[in-house]
């Protein structure tokens, strides 16, 4: 659940966010404020624009209208490279590279001229419960281990944000709560923001503070978690 602060300023920002594409408006006029250390769940009906709107955030599709500011910086004067390192994402499924672990959390930081230390891979398993495989082959891997090397490969590249776009529906039940407890735990220890479609309402619930609702497109409503129940299903 969400420990923000309600002083603290908006770590992510999305201003009048809109993008259309093909004649169809995906995402149209959200804004939206996130802080440090808030989990927000973003829920609605199938094509409703959840995943479309997370891909905007950090400029993996592009907007129509609108911006995003992260820590305050039009995301615009920003370099590509760079913002996708600050605001990480993590999907559904695991897209990791042939080789081992570690070599997967090698990628990012060598993008950017930098090599991370055997020291730092092992702190970054250790922190995803994978601690002691870095040398382990990725096929070798189960769902759960191999989403838990992609939130490890985020955070090799020290982000503010993280996006995660149903990073558990592709689990069983135990690999899920193990996934939610590494998501809460980072994002606190970590102090960043973060972003989580989800369709489980339960899960909504036991991760987020706040939950917004789209519906074709639009922010159909936004609120603590606990006051926005089944707020989907009267979406239908």
């Amino acid at each position: 659940m969400s420990t923000l602060e309600p002083a603290d300023p908006p770590l992510l920002e999305a201003a009048h966010l809109s993008r259309v594409a093909g004649g169809v408006r995906l995402v149209d006029d959200v804004t939206v404020r996130v802080r440090r250390r808030e989990v927000l769940a973003v829920v609605g009906p199938s094509g409703s624009g959840k995943s479309s709107f997370l891909r905007l955030l950090n400029r993996l599709d592009e907007p129509t209208s609108g911006t995003v500011y992260l820590e305050g910086r039009d995301y615009r004067l920003i370099p590509p490279r760079e913002l996708r390192r600050r605001v990480g994402m993590v999907t559904q499924t695991a897209f990791l590279f042939p080789g081992t672990i570690g070599d997967n959390l090698r990628v990012g930081p060598r993008h950017r001229g930098q090599e991370l230390s055997e020291e730092t891979i092992a702190f970054l398993l250790e922190k995803v419960g994978l601690g002691g495989r870095a040398g382990s082959d990725v096929r070798h891997l189960s769902g759960g281990e191999a989403q838990r090397v992609s939130v490890a490969r985020a955070l090799a590249n020290d982000p503010a944000v993280l996006l995660l776009d149903e990073p558990t529906s592709a689990l069983d039940e135990a690999a899920t709560r193990d996934v939610e407890t590494l998501i809460r735990r980072i994002v606190g220890d970590q102090k960043l923001a973060c972003l989580l479609v989800t369709h489980d309402q339960a899960q909504a619930g036991r991760l987020a503070g706040r939950v917004m609702v789209l519906a074709a497109g639009k922010l159909a409503r936004i609120g603590a978690t606990d006051e926005v129940p089944h707020a989907e299903d009267r979406l239908h």
